[in-house]
């Protein structure tokens, strides 16, 4: 097994960067009447690990309620609530502080050979995140797209990175075109959407050619510059499986490796397992939601 710090195989930053972000995501519904049983369970807490730590996270709901709180079985941070009485509004706020860094990994680094998948998906961490879900096909001209994109790689990092550069020159980020419950095969047969597409294509291709691959909901800092794409809400991106590194992200809807700029809050097999808001009350339907995220440089 080839070592993380082996000079030979990897190329990482000297001094990998930090960063502190203050992150506020408000989602406000809006009902055409009251509506009574209101009950919501939310993933809106950033996950600590090896690449960020939550320093804080506060989640505010009016009208006012009392969470409890569970890791799920991805072990995502999870709070779920129930308001009663009639409302025709709700808002929930999720109000995080979290310090970054960067991944280990470069575009250039090698981990593990592609010829060592047999013995990577054996592992119970991976069996979910080679499997198809009901919106991400695993079918014949997928796994044919995934080895065309891949040709002539050996490494599984590599070969990650070889089809999120495919995608990126494929499909076009165009917003209000589909939404999260969007198909993958739908998306890429018109090749255009949003971050939650680019993701869901991204790990159809993967898992077609064995290399597990989980999907990953949190936020991007954009900066006072830069001009990345899908910062405006929820971001979403891909995370691969290495036996040497662990689970490292790649962004294909901007075509780079996960760093500091990002935070994860929760993963799972496709957008349904790390959806930040789930519910359902009792009531009139229709309505309207609005969401709004700010990410912000700490100090």
């Amino acid at each position: 097994m080839v070592l993380l710090d082996s000079p030979a195989r990897m190329k990482a930053s000297s001094a990998p960067a930090s960063m502190k972000l203050h992150v506020v995501h408000r989602t406000t519904f809006h009902y055409p009447g009251a509506v009574t049983q209101n009950l919501n369970e939310v993933r809106l807490k950033p996950v600590s690990d090896g690449f960020q730590n939550c320093d804080s996270f506060q989640l505010n709901t009016q009208p006012a309620s009392l969470p409890s709180s569970y890791l799920d079985f991805y072990f995502n941070w999870v709070e779920f609530f129930e308001i009663s009485e009639p409302h025709r509004e709700l808002v929930i706020e999720g109000i995080s502080e979290v310090t970054t860094s960067a991944t280990v990994l470069t575009p250039n680094s090698t981990s593990t050979p592609m010829s060592s998948l047999g013995q990577v998906i054996q592992s119970d961490r991976c069996h979910d995140f080679i499997q198809p879900t009901s919106l991400i096909a695993l079918t014949p001209e997928i796994w044919r797209l995934a080895l065309d994109a891949t040709a002539g790689q050996s490494d599984i990092w590599q070969a990650a990175i070889a089809i999120m550069r495919f995608m990126h020159s494929e499909l076009t980020y165009m917003p209000n075109t589909t939404n999260a419950h969007t198909p993958m095969l739908e998306a890429l047969k018109a090749k255009r959407g949003v971050c939650q597409d680019f993701a869901h294509i991204m790990l159809g291709m993967c898992r077609s050619i064995r290399i597990p691959a989980r999907y990953v909901n949190g936020y991007l800092y954009n900066g006072p510059v830069d001009q990345l794409l899908g910062t405006q809400a929820s971001h979403a991106w891909c995370e691969i499986y290495l036996p040497e590194c662990g689970w490292q992200g790649l962004d294909p809807t901007n075509n780079q490796p996960v760093d500091e700029r990002y935070v994860k809050v929760a993963v799972g097999r496709d957008y349904s397992d790390a959806a930040p808001i789930k519910g359902h009350f009792r009531g009139p339907g229709g309505g309207n939601m609005n969401v709004e995220v700010r990410v912000e440089r700490g100090f």
